[in-house]
């Protein structure tokens, strides 16, 4: 009987371990693929896939499966989603946008792959600063988090046909719009009753930020 939790804690180490160097493989393959002219329009395409598998690769080792958990994932993804919706039709939240070809099917000119790169965003950030006692400062440093994100990934996602700015200029009201929206998300992250550990967390937020930094690099 003692033998079984180690084995079990062994076997599960071992698929951690695993599922690390499938993102670090994942985003560094995405991130020779697109730094090459010749391939970088058949990588572009698979940008919907890439969060998707990273999106399922979360939900796998995820430990938190409370009924507060999926009510979460659901505000995420609808709240980025409308806000999106509400910055591409009206010009107010991000600025004056509209989306290109590269995330995939839209629904109201608006990708729904995007619903589910905010909740990764959300989650991963939230998953990091999960030891920060205070809700709202958490949700802070989450939402800072974000926004520097977009920060790095803005001129790539530009370059890369994944959206088009009014006269080729990103707004400040951009960053602040992210910022709010990702508060939001966050407090909602913060408030909800389910574990927020996750052991891929830190890794994929890591390979996102080196992603988007080294394109900055080899696409612009």
């Amino acid at each position: 009987m003692h033998k079984v939790v180690p084995e079990r804690a062994a076997n599960y180490s071992l698929k951690i371990i695993i599922a690390k160097v499938i993102i670090v493989v994942l985003y560094a393959v995405g991130l020779v693929g697109l730094s090459i002219p010749e391939y970088q329009d058949w990588f572009l395409s698979l940008t919907p896939v890439q969060l998707l598998v990273s999106l399922v690769l979360i939900l796998l080792f995820h430990r938190g499966w409370t009924d507060a958990f999926p009510i979460f994932a659901a505000a995420a993804f609808w709240i980025g989603f409308v806000a999106e919706l509400i910055g591409i039709h009206t010009g107010y939240l991000f600025g004056d946008y509209v989306y290109g070809p590269t995330l995939g099917p839209m629904l109201w000119e608006v990708p729904i792959i995007i619903g589910v790169n905010w909740f990764i965003l959300a989650y991963l950030t939230g998953s990091v600063f999960r030891n920060v006692e205070n809700d709202y400062y958490a949700a802070l440093l989450g939402a800072v988090a974000m926004t520097c994100l977009d920060y790095i990934m803005e001129p790539v996602a530009v370059a890369l046909d994944f959206w088009y700015w009014k006269f080729d200029v990103i707004p400040v009201g951009n960053y602040i719009g992210w910022f709010g929206v990702a508060f939001l998300i966050h407090l909602i992250f913060r408030k909800a009753n389910f574990e927020k550990y996750n052991p891929l967390s830190l890794i994929m937020l890591l390979c996102m930020i080196f992603f988007f930094a080294i394109l900055n690099f080899t696409v612009l």
